[in-house]
């Protein structure tokens, strides 16, 4: 097992090829943004954004979650290193964005989490899709790590917000507080709901004319 070295120009390399995944998953995503909204007649897809985990939250983690600090352990259990927010417009489109992440060609899908229908104890509700992505390195393909998290606007709001509140305390949130936010979710699920079920009424209306 080799040690894990943040300072050594294997980890940098390392860091470029999650990077080529993240752009080339990117890509492959704002094509089917494109083909979603043309296909909905709305925004099925309102933005994506991706990121490079800083070294700082790599060995982070790893600390915190008690992994040896090799480059085997960064690479079979750290699974968002390359992070990708899918956000829709509504919860229903979702699962229309997972589905057709599942028909992307030379991917594998290695795991997905549904918190949209088993929501965290946080209250915290999005789908999240861990899938290889096959980058050319020299004469051969190696399979790199991306986890794709899918949310709503809603979903997006209450976790970005529940993560500046966390952060911005550096601590956990109390109990009443915790509670407070676990109540939030769920209203701006019921809204997420209702808003969608009047925007799908009004469409069936235009179909119909």
């Amino acid at each position: 097992l080799i040690p894990l070295d943040t300072g050594d120009k294997e980890f940098d390399m390392l860091m470029g090829l999650y990077d080529t995944a993240k752009k080339d998953i990117v890509d492959k995503l704002n094509i089917i943004q494109e083909y979603l909204n043309d296909s909905y007649e709305y925004e099925v897809v309102n933005h994506i954004t991706s990121r490079i985990k800083s070294k700082e939250s790599i060995i982070g983690k790893m600390k915190k979650k008690e992994y040896d600090m090799t480059y085997n352990d960064l690479i079979e259990k750290v699974n968002d290193i390359a992070g990708i927010r899918v956000i829709c417009t509504f919860k229903s489109d979702i699962y229309k964005v997972r589905k057709i992440i599942a028909q992307i060609p030379n991917i594998r899908i290695l795991k997905e989490k549904d918190y949209v229908k088993n929501p965290k104890k946080s209250g915290y509700m999005g789908y999240h899709v861990i899938l290889e992505d096959f980058i050319k390195y020299d004469d051969t393909y190696i399979p790199i790590k991306v986890e794709i998290q899918i949310r709503s606007l809603a979903m997006d709001f209450w976790a970005t917000t529940e993560h500046k509140i966390k952060y911005k305390k550096k601590h956990e949130l109390s109990k009443k507080d915790s509670r407070k936010m676990k109540i939030y979710a769920k209203i701006l699920n019921i809204l997420d709901e209702n808003i969608m079920n009047i925007y799908e009424k009004q469409l069936e209306g235009k179909r119909k004319l």
